[in-house]
């Protein structure tokens, strides 16, 4: 599927650039007559076939968090794609961007009910879309919440997940130096119940051709773990796509159009679990800023 021209959104001398955890990076080539971040999610919205409501909702953020205020992770799981929205705001409890705004600002096309206690001292917070929430069909059941991990050695955060009746716990992310702290990366992959170094090479998770980026993060989540990538090239985002088997158009539109996305960094991630001998990934996720 040919994307909307319409929808291309070419960079500004005003453009702000942010990775995954809203930390601010310089970009890495010219940008004059570049794409922004968000034609790549624009692009996953028109090859999914998505609602109309999903280009709503992020004109609705825009409009009222502000521009480059939210961060979007296209989501690959199995044959289909999902999206996911994450909202920053570090100064906890004194913060500008909370779930109660967000959720606001969309409720004209994602309905959420789920209740919240803006007194907690969450950093952060995301929300999953699909097809049946932004057209209506189905309300959002759930809001993930971040907090710190305070006695950690490295930054570290804990998610949870809210939900009408109950609160979950989701996953543990630790953060290390991808240039200073690799051997500390290996072993937090190689301690954990979800992967067997003597039996897995670990090179299947920490993979050489992407950990030439910033920070690695890891997870620890109740059914796999996750490894994510932080700061990669252009071409390194398309070795990620092809990798994890992305649909064609989705690598071939960045292939196409790597002059104009070799200006940005990327962060992408995949879940893993070792069942014997054998790695799976069946969930993964390549992310940026609008």
């Amino acid at each position: 599927m040919m994307m909307n021209p319409d929808r291309l959104e070419y960079t500004t001398a005003q453009d702000a650039y942010f990775n995954y955890c809203w930390a601010p990076y310089q970009p890495v080539a010219p940008v004059e007559n570049k794409y922004r971040p968000v034609t790549l999610l624009f692009h996953s919205f028109d090859w999914a076939g998505i609602d109309v409501g999903a280009f709503q909702v992020v004109q609705s953020l825009r409009e009222a968090i502000g521009w480059f205020r939210t961060v979007w992770g296209v989501k690959r799981l199995g044959d289909r794609l999902a999206w996911e929205f994450y909202f920053y705001d570090y100064k906890r409890r004194e913060r500008d961007v909370s779930i109660t705004r967000v959720l606001k600002a969309i409720r004209p096309f994602v309905r959420c009910d789920v209740p919240i206690n803006e007194s907690l001292p969450y950093f952060m917070f995301s929300i999953d879309l699909n097809d049946d929430v932004v057209s209506g069909s189905r309300d959002l059941d759930v809001v993930h919440l971040y907090v710190g991990n305070p006695g950690s050695t490295v930054s570290s955060g804990i998610a949870y997940a809210l939900r009408s009746e109950s609160t979950t716990l989701e996953n543990f992310y630790f953060f290390f130096d991808a240039g200073r702290q690799l051997k500390e990366a290996a072993a937090k992959i190689a301690c954990s119940a979800q992967f067997d170094a003597t039996k897995v090479d670990i090179n299947r998770v920490l993979r050489p051709e992407l950990r030439t980026c910033h920070t690695i993060c890891i997870a620890n989540k109740p059914r796999q773990d996750t490894v994510y990538f932080s700061g990669v090239n252009v071409d390194q985002l398309m070795f990620f796509l092809k990798t994890l088997a992305y649909p064609p158009a989705i690598i071939g539109f960045v292939e196409e159009n790597r002059a104009k996305l070799d200006h940005l960094l990327y962060d992408v991630g995949f879940d893993y679990a070792a069942h014997g001998d054998q790695l799976r990934i069946e969930k993964s996720g390549f992310y940026g800023v609008f």
